[in-house]
């Protein structure tokens, strides 16, 4: 399969450079097993789940991974922390007009400077002088997708993060989780719908372009999760209660997926660079909850091979048409697993 198979023209102006008015107040593009399209809004979902139905959702936290520093020599640096791997070191991406070499610093702020250690692929492994969560929530700034193109604000610090946000280490938000808030959890609940977490922290690598022609040729960045036991035990009684397992984000899919590529799903931490494209048998998952995704990207093949390559052709065809907001702060869509056998054209 080819990259340009995922292509698409998107207006600009459908961009959402900012959440909309309240949390939840988004529209919902249900997309069903047979590709039927039906235009609703957010807090229509409770009556689109059954109470034996199992949402899971991952509680990874937002970091304010963007830090901007000068190197000996004076000349500007931007990191990215893109995973955090202990107290005191970090891989990130650097830009600068030239890398600092192994062995260098860059200064952050008056005697706060981080020691370069080594080049890891396109990261650079940094060490820093204090605990590296600490100094990024003094000195750091939320990283936005590079699509949203004003500076950050103290409303992004709340809104570009889910209200059950918990585990600090993602770069980037779980942005299908972006639309919960307390009133739809507490709604969910009441309709006896059941919820679970999984954590998957969000790489930087999430934004990365696809830069192969073949599918076959790309390579994912990895990253790391936790499945509980307890949500391994809540699965086995949602299928036993014969309700359907509904991945909040693409993020919790892969995170489940990638857990379950023995056949039996296993709890547990552990990496993953999963690339999911049509023809994938999903194990775990039978709903999934997202946001619209950008052209030519590995989510929107993702989506692609839950739903069917035409039903999610249509139904961005329609989005545009019917002007849904796009990307981190857009609309929302709830896709159910394609009734048809997923394979590539």
């Amino acid at each position: 399969m080819q990259v340009a198979d995922f292509d698409f023209d998107l207006p600009d102006e459908l961009i959402a450079q900012f959440p909309p008015a309240v949390r939840g107040g988004s529209r919902l593009l249900h997309v069903d097993a047979h590709g039927m399209l039906a235009d609703l809004e957010f807090h229509d979902l409770p009556g689109l789940l059954d109470p034996d139905d199992l949402l899971v959702m991952n509680d990874t936290r937002v970091i304010k991974a963007r830090l901007f520093g000068r190197k000996d020599s004076g000349g500007r640096v931007e990191l990215l922390v893109e995973r955090v791997l202990d107290a005191f070191n970090a891989l990130a991406f650097i830009r600068a007009s030239h890398a600092p070499q192994p062995g260098s610093k860059i200064h952050l702020a008056e005697e706060m400077t981080v020691e370069v250690q080594a080049r890891q692929d396109d990261l650079t492994h940094l060490r820093f002088p204090r605990p590296v969560l600490e100094i990024l929530d003094e000195l750091g700034q939320l990283p936005l997708p590079p699509y949203i193109v004003h500076t950050p604000t103290a409303e992004d610090e709340a809104r570009y993060q889910t209200v059950y946000a918990n585990q600090p280490g993602a770069v980037a938000a779980p942005t299908a989780g972006l639309h919960f808030d307390e009133a739809m959890l507490n709604a969910l609940h009441e309709r006896g719908v059941r919820m679970a977490q999984v954590t998957l922290h969000v790489g930087a690598g999430t934004f990365q372009p696809v830069r192969v022609d073949k599918l076959a040729d790309h390579r994912m960045h990895s990253e790391r999760y936790t499945i509980p036991q307890a949500t391994v035990d809540a699965i086995h009684e949602a299928r036993a209660r014969g309700g359907r397992v509904v991945a909040v984000g693409t993020t919790s899919l892969r995170a489940l997926e990638a857990a379950a590529q023995s056949g039996k799903l296993v709890a547990g931490s552990n990496e993953t660079d999963i690339f999911i494209t049509p023809g994938y048998r999903f194990r775990v998952v039978d709903a999934l909850i997202t946001n619209f995704h950008l052209p030519k990207s590995t989510l929107l093949m993702l989506v692609s091979a839950f739903a069917g390559m035409d039903a999610i052709r249509a139904a961005y065809a329609h989005a545009i048409q019917a002007r849904y907001r796009f990307f981190s702060y857009g609309d929302a869509m709830l896709l159910e697993k394609s009734s048809l056998e997923s394979s590539p054209p």
